[in-house]
């Protein structure tokens, strides 16, 4: 069912609203989000002006996501798409041409404010955590070398709460360009969102202090951002590439360097199979967690990215603390 709000003077208006003076039914700006956290970001910019689609569900990467007839014609209706841009959802960008050639895209990932961190090559690096302060950037010399890949920036900026300030200003600006008239409110509500962002960030950092030192293993490269904020003590992960499943040799290259660095934790994602992880430890004394960098368990919403960030710091400091 639509979703309508009542307006005199809205689109769709009839001739027989105009004589009478009375209000008439105005659909809501039909928009579309392609990931979890950034549909929580922007249905809690919207508020109750209408509801965001969401594209990708359930325990699916957007490494890997194919799309299937119904997100296509959920594309087709688009008026304004939000997505991270090509970086992380790669197959969307054909389609969003020919699919949705009419609607406003906005890669949240390129919005003003957002700070991007380079991929990091391979998958076994220098404990980062362990030589940095919170929230202070490498320049290019000291992350080149940490095993980082200048030029090529790492999609997974949201799980930096300083940029999920930055993309709800930048929903803001898009949702406002698209719906003037109700411009006041989704300012309103992006004000709102940041406020709670930077509590949340100011609680997330003090949560994580006590873990902070202690290594772990990821199974791919999602979290840096994250680790960068908290200066985690990450110190590798077991895929290098989300799209190819790792061969013998990289599962016994983590394995030496589970013993090598005395990891405590090697974590899975639900997105994937935990075999490769119960390989590895099954030779070492290392625990094992669950990561979610999509929070593909929890209820889409304006929650849910809160609901993700503090899922993220439990799952780690359950499995990371002494």
């Amino acid at each position: 069912m639509k979703a309508f709000r009542w307006s005199v003077w809205g689109r769709g208006m009839g001739l027989a609203a105009l004589l009478w003076g009375m209000p008439v039914p105005v659909e809501a700006v039909e928009v579309v989000v392609s990931i979890k956290p950034l549909h929580g970001l922007v249905a809690a910019v919207m508020g109750g002006e209408g509801t965001p689609k969401l594209l990708i569900q359930g325990t699916v990467s957007e490494h890997t996501y194919a799309l299937r007839p119904s997100d296509a014609r959920l594309l087709s209706k688009a008026e304004l798409m939000f997505w991270g841009g090509v970086g992380l959802e790669g197959f969307l960008a054909r389609p969003l041409e020919n699919l949705a050639p009419k609607a406003v895209k906005v890669a949240l990932l390129e919005a003003a404010g957002v700070s991007r961190l380079p991929v990091r090559a391979g998958g076994v690096w220098e404990e980062e955590g362990h030589d940095h302060g919170h929230g202070h950037d490498h320049d290019p010399g000291d992350r080149a070398e940490h095993g980082e890949t200048p030029g090529l920036a790492d999609p997974h900026a949201w799980l930096d709460p300083r940029n999920a300030m930055a993309m709800g200003k930048a929903i803001a600006e898009a949702l406002a360009a698209v719906d003037p008239a109700h411009a006041a409110r989704y300012q309103a509500n992006a004000t709102g969102l940041i406020q709670r962002l930077e509590a949340l960030d100011r609680q997330l950092e003090q949560d994580l202090a006590p873990v902070r030192q202690r290594p772990y293993i990821v199974f791919h490269d999602a979290y840096h951002y994250f680790e960068h904020r908290y200066a985690l003590g990450t110190v590798g992960s077991i895929m290098v590439h989300p799209e190819r499943p790792p061969g013998a040799r990289r599962i016994q290259e983590i394995a030496a360097r589970v013993a090598e660095t005395r990891a405590v934790c090697l974590f899975t994602e639900p997105q994937y199979s935990p075999r490769l992880a119960e390989t590895v430890a099954a030779s070492h004394p290392v625990r094992i967690g669950v990561l979610d960098p999509l929070g593909a368990a929890l209820k889409e919403g304006p929650e849910l990215y809160f609901e993700l960030m503090r899922s993220l710091s439990g799952a780690l400091i359950q499995c990371l603390k002494p």
